[in-house]
């Protein structure tokens, strides 16, 4: 099955452009959804004895990997762009709808983080002086970032498409400005420089 010709590579450039934000913005939804500290439980009689330690090599490297799909995705969503109609427009409603979809249950994400991490993300009891986050503290601030790179996200390809179509209007009024004016041009020739001939 052969693909239709590419119409430019303009939807995989802003595609690629606005994944930087996109992958920063999933990075920190990832964190959220994904990351988990190593426990360590023993029992001394009755009581159940716990120490939270940093999360695995193979767990941040899984948040790592889903941080990379949304970008990806949309970079994909950009190159099937460039071989569509209006495809510039396509690759910036993708844009949008990944950054949505990336940070739409960042909220229960934060609340299963704040579980799992009781002490704060720093792994250090609220009674130490050496605590810098409390339980709930870093998991506000990871959503509340996320979120701010979702609104740029979506900032980048809404202001993109208005460009490009105000640069498609500019473009067929000037089309149309001088098509008007060259049908307002009489014909222009030369003298006619041959004498009247003697009759």
């Amino acid at each position: 099955m052969k693909l239709p010709p590419s119409r430019g590579n303009g939807p995989l450039g802003i595609a690629a452009f606005i994944a930087i934000p996109l992958f920063f913005s999933a990075l920190m939804a990832s964190s959220l959804a994904i990351e988990k500290p190593r426990l360590v439980q023993w029992r001394d009689g009755s009581v159940l004895h716990t120490v939270y330690h940093d999360p695995s090599a193979s767990n941040e490297l899984r948040i790592w990997l889903w941080a990379l799909l949304p970008p990806l995705l949309l970079v994909l969503a950009g190159w099937i762009a460039t071989r569509l109609p209006y495809g510039f427009s396509v690759a910036c409603v993708a844009a949008i709808a990944d950054a949505m979809a990336t940070v739409h249950k960042t909220a229960t994400w934060a609340a299963h983080h704040t579980h799992r991490f009781p002490q704060g993300v720093d792994l250090i009891p609220h009674a130490n002086i050496s605590n810098r986050y409390d339980p709930g503290e870093w998991e506000g601030q990871a959503r509340q970032t996320a979120l701010s790179l979702q609104h740029w996200t979506i900032g980048i390809a809404l202001a993109a498409m208005l460009v490009m179509t105000a640069l498609a209007v500019r473009r067929r009024l000037g089309a149309r400005r001088i098509a008007a004016s060259y049908g307002q041009l009489e014909g222009i020739h030369a003298p006619d420089a041959t004498e009247p001939g003697l009759n």
